[in-house]
């Protein structure tokens, strides 16, 4: 149900998404590895994004970022406690 048979379709017609019934051998291992390298590669912009963020105002209420940004670690906003009961 739902599947359409297979039927002879021009073999000279190119296609860059692989054309009629595209199934390759190697999927997911190329999954795998472009995956792998989408979370490699996020990682490392996360990581400069992380290290160069600086907020020139102090916030007034807790943000996401004051889990990994290093002003917020070690730098001069230490001292900032948010109660989560507002």
């Amino acid at each position: 149900m739902g599947a359409v048979k297979r039927y002879p379709y021009p073999k000279e017609v190119w296609s860059p998404a692989g054309g009629w019934w595209s199934r390759p051998a190697n999927w997911k291992s190329n999954t795998t590895i472009i995956t792998t390298g989408i979370v490699v590669l996020v990682g490392f912009v996360w990581k400069i994004s992380a290290e160069r963020e600086w907020r020139h105002n102090e916030p007034n209420q807790w943000i996401p970022s004051m889990m990994w940004s290093k002003q917020f670690k070690d730098g001069e906003y230490k001292h900032l406690k948010f109660d989560s009961k507002k």
